[in-house]
């Protein structure tokens, strides 16, 4: 495991500790780093099951960020911490091993089947959030708020191609939408992918056959690397 994570240049490095803080913040076991080739892929788990009752879904997130050529690692740490050496971020000296990175959505065979707008991924979050919120009682224990919350977030979405609530849900929590952008809905087995210009939400299902299609209302989405704003 490296004691340190080199980056390519100051926004990949500064996006790569927003992307950590906002996966702390949304209670993910973890990031997994991913380095080879000039390229860091960052990812995370939005939404898990614990346990074969529990409703909550299976839901990644990944952004992919220009690293040192010569960075080459697959390591999951807790946090990432500045340094005050440029572009290097130091690591824990612990890894972890959650469940989640047992599972991993394939690099290619992705088939478009839709698009979607930020907007409508921003009011379903919203929504969503909402709705967690009034279900809640007052002191509810951990077991209430993971029954509640996979309820809401499992709920399929007319909107996002039938798609779970929760897919919304990481999209906003890890800041991938912003206003005036599209997402594309690209399905691969039992995954399925959105795709907007700063990240990816992946959902892990049964093979996605019957989505509902969306009507396209914009060109599909560039895959390219970007900042977070």
């Amino acid at each position: 495991m490296p004691a340190r994570l080199i980056l390519a240049d100051a926004p990949s490095a500064r996006d790569a500790l927003t992307f950590a803080k906002r996966a702390a913040q949304a209670g993910a076991h973890g990031v997994r780093l991913q380095a080879a080739a000039g390229l860091l892929r960052m990812s995370a788990a939005a939404l898990t099951p614990r346990g074969p009752l529990d409703r909550t879904p299976t839901i990644l997130v990944l952004r992919t960020l220009r690293s040192d050529p010569q960075l080459q690692c697959d390591v999951t740490v807790e946090t990432l911490t500045a340094t005050a050496v440029p572009l290097t971020l130091a690591l824990p000296e612990t890894a972890l091993a959650p469940a989640w990175t047992s599972v991993e959505p394939p690099q290619h065979g992705w088939r478009l089947i839709a698009d979607v707008s930020s907007l409508t991924l921003m009011r379903s979050a919203r929504a969503g959030i909402e709705a967690v919120a009034q279900a809640l009682p007052d002191k509810p224990g951990d077991d209430v708020v993971r029954k509640i919350r996979g309820t809401v977030w499992g709920t399929p979405d007319t909107a996002l191609a039938s798609l779970p609530q929760g897919v919304a849900f990481a999209a906003y929590v890890f800041g991938f939408l912003s206003r005036g952008n599209g997402a594309t809905i690209s399905t691969a087995g039992r995954w399925t992918r959105l795709t907007l210009p700063t990240g990816h939400v992946l959902l892990r299902g049964p093979v996605a056959s019957g989505l509902t299609p969306i009507r396209r209302t914009r060109p599909r989405v560039s895959e390219s690397v970007t900042s977070i704003e």
